[in-house]
């Protein structure tokens, strides 16, 4: 014995050659959908078209979803004025975008000593982008680069 539920159909409890001749007469399939209840309930439905939904609807919520994706914006310690605001710029729209914004300062040879001057320029790109993104995590060193992450606000 199965509780039969679907269109065109009488919901009722009946007998499981009885559900299937009723799903056969309609050119559907009889599914089981909840196997624990007393009795069992089952829908008369068509089973394709339900996938196909299913998967469409999947489809949909997965375009939906926004990737986040990591740009990276590198830098010396000695880095110019023009050159850091091209790069701010940069950062900018990557920001508009909702990309993550990995700022780094890299350190070639003896520039190593001038830790203090990539802290700061770190601190100066993390502050004019402001309006755009907040710091995730705070500028540190990692080998020969200093580096900072920067996330983008959320859209009001």
């Amino acid at each position: 014995m199965v509780r039969v539920v679907g269109e065109n159909v009488d919901v009722n409890i009946y007998p499981i050659d009885e559900a299937k001749r009723m799903a056969r007469d309609q050119e559907l399939d009889l599914v089981e959908i909840s196997p624990k209840a007393n009795p069992p309930v089952c829908k008369i439905i068509d089973y394709r078209k339900f996938l196909y939904e299913k998967k469409k609807k999947e489809k949909e919520i997965k375009q939906k979803t926004q990737k986040v994706q990591m740009k990276e914006i590198r830098m010396g310690p000695n880095t110019d004025d023009h050159d850091f605001n091209f790069k701010l710029k940069h950062a900018q729209k990557f920001l508009t975008e909702g990309n993550k914004v990995k700022a780094e300062v890299f350190f070639k040879g003896r520039s190593i000593i001038y830790k203090d001057q990539g802290k700061y320029k770190l601190l100066k790109f993390a502050d004019e982008l402001e309006d755009y993104g907040k710091v995730e995590s705070l500028p540190k060193m990692e080998g020969k680069r200093m580096i900072m992450l920067i996330t983008p606000k959320k859209n009001k």
